[in-house]
């Protein structure tokens, strides 16, 4: 079995910094109506083609009336109007408010002609047709004005905001039925090894079942981007390397597990160079040193070890990022904070930085790492650790620093930095 050394390992912050210097945001867009736009990015600023609202409403159900006819109102002396008519919120009074008149005007209704004011029901007595007010109404009371919520030519969503539920209420009030969106990146995930079955398949000796595609197409998803993931490929170069080439016509980055190291089958170092420019191979932290990249035109190509834990974690550190740019995301998917650690101890590596999963238990962290190879080993971890080169151990007790990952692989952190 023929194995190969590692050349110079490359630094932690150098593999993140090239990867992340090397992915392009899209540039490809696409309409959406407004109802199926959430959480994606607006590839255009929005400005509001009308005010809102466009005419003078009532915020309240009450009579709409002149506030001149009230100016003398008192409890034991009320001003007397007469009820001409009623608006609902669909409608618009056809005549207009003369002196000592009122209209009996639904919520959202359009303030009739003449009208200035609004007073509530319950600050009325009711005889018959007409309404007995026993206060001042105050011109202007219980009314919005037209742009009373937003003028025209407001900016409603800028260009690269993340679409809220309450921006695109905004948007559709504001009558916009559509909204331009940066195209989600698509990532093809293609996994490769002679011992991998797909889900679904019977076991056998020496096989094992693919989880990779699973876990790395949901943080894709997380990130932003439209996994593919293929089926298992062979230890063949041949095909490997035609999977790749393949996928690269129509997919904007291409992340290929398993066959990334330095033995007699892993392939990858040998053909992804021939894809595009290599920006590293074999990073210095543990787990998760046999990973490599290249830049292909304006896409990238990632090569991942085949361990689900190494594989994993190395998508959180190095890959979310990259990922979250290329879609026009804000950040690098976690949030910085400082945790006190449970009661495992934590080694680093000499010469090697140490990630670290962790999950969360009554406000401390705990390590969740079992093995390179062991899909448990992340059970439970919404965050992570990166230790420096080194012996010291961390003890608990001690404070670590931590990354959070951001929802949905993590849940909201609030006052991180401590």
């Amino acid at each position: 079995m023929e194995m190969r050394p590692f050349g110079r390992l490359t630094p932690v912050e150098t593999a993140r910094r090239r990867l992340l210097a090397a992915a392009r945001p899209l540039r490809r867009t696409e309409l959406l109506s407004v109802e199926f736009a959430f959480d994606r990015v607006a590839a255009a600023s929005i400005r509001a083609p009308f005010p809102v609202p466009t005419f003078a409403r009532t915020t309240w159900d009450g009579y709409a009336l002149r506030s001149a006819d009230t100016r003398g109102a008192r409890r034991t002396s009320p001003s007397t109007l007469r009820v001409v008519g009623e608006v609902f919120a669909e409608q618009a009074f056809p005549g207009r408010v003369g002196p000592g008149e009122a209209v009996a005007i639904a919520t959202g209704g359009a303030i009739p002609r003449g009208a200035d004011a609004v007073v509530i029901f319950e600050e009325v007595d009711i005889d018959g047709r007409e309404v007995r007010v026993k206060r001042p109404v105050k011109a202007g009371e219980r009314i919005d004005r037209p742009g009373h919520d937003f003028p025209r030519g407001e900016i409603l969503v800028h260009e690269g905001e993340e679409l809220t539920a309450t921006a695109l209420g905004t948007i559709a009030a504001c009558g916009v039925p559509k909204v331009s969106v940066y195209a989600q990146p698509t990532v093809a995930i293609l996994p490769n090894g002679n011992e991998l079955l797909a889900p679904g398949s019977r076991p056998g000796p020496g096989r094992i079942f693919e989880s990779n595609n699973a876990t790395l197409s949901a943080v894709v998803r997380a990130a932003g981007g439209l996994p593919r993931p293929e089926p298992p490929l062979p230890d063949d170069p041949d095909r490997i390397e035609r999977a790749l080439r393949v996928a690269l016509e129509t997919a904007d980055v291409v992340l290929a597990t398993g066959g990334s190291s330095v033995g007699e089958r892993d392939h990858l170092p040998r053909i992804l160079p021939r894809l595009g420019t290599l920006l590293f191979h074999g990073i210095a932290v543990r787990a998760g040193k046999p990973t490599l990249a290249v830049r292909a035109g304006s896409k990238l190509v990632v090569g991942l070890p085949g361990h689900p834990t190494s594989c994993l974690v190395n998508m959180y550190w190095l890959v979310i990022p990259a990922l979250r740019k290329i879609a026009h995301r804000p950040g690098p998917g976690w949030t910085e904070g400082w945790a006190v650690l449970g009661s495992d101890a934590v080694a680093p590596t000499p010469g090697l930085a140490t990630v670290v999963p962790l999950r969360f238990e009554r406000g401390r962290a705990y390590t969740t790492y079992r093995g390179s190879s062991v899909i448990t080993s992340l059970a439970g971890a919404t965050a992570f650790a990166m230790l420096p080169p080194g012996r010291r151990v961390v003890r608990a007790g001690e404070r670590i620093r931590v990354y959070h990952l951001d929802p949905p692989l993590g849940p909201v952190i609030r006052d991180a930095v401590a």
